[in-house]
């Protein structure tokens, strides 16, 4: 019961809060916010899809990120796999949504990483 619970909260509910008829789109990557709880540290950054960051010890893998067409910013939600120190098991895979980070969150006792919203990379050359 608790898996199924477990299932409809974390792979239906971001479709729910979505209008029936919302189209939702794929977006080449995700800004994500990082915090060390211990020093009060907090680091913005971006990721591009397929692409993993090392933020302190943490190794942050984002696989997808889908928005609603009419809210990009509220209402994303973001893949991700999150390991420490290219340890095997993961600390975290699954979804986390931009609008309820604490629904689906990364538990861990010094780190806390969320979705702040889906962006476009830029692939013109610089």
């Amino acid at each position: 019961m608790k898996k199924l619970i477990f299932f409809i909260t974390i792979f239906l509910y971001p479709l729910a809060s979505i209008n029936a008829q919302e189209q939702i789109s794929l977006a080449d990557g995700a800004l994500l916010r990082g915090l060390d709880k211990v020093s009060g540290e907090v680091i913005d950054f971006g990721l591009k899809s397929g692409d993993t960051y090392l933020l302190w010890k943490l190794d942050i893998k984002l696989s997808e990120c889908r928005y609603p067409i009419s809210n990009p910013v509220g209402d994303a939600f973001a893949h991700l796999t999150i390991s420490q120190d290219k340890s095997e098991s993961d600390l975290f895979r699954g979804w986390m949504i931009a609008s309820s980070p604490a629904l689906n969150p990364l538990e861990h006792a010094r780190y806390d990483v969320w979705v702040l919203r889906c962006a476009m990379v830029s692939t013109s050359a610089e």
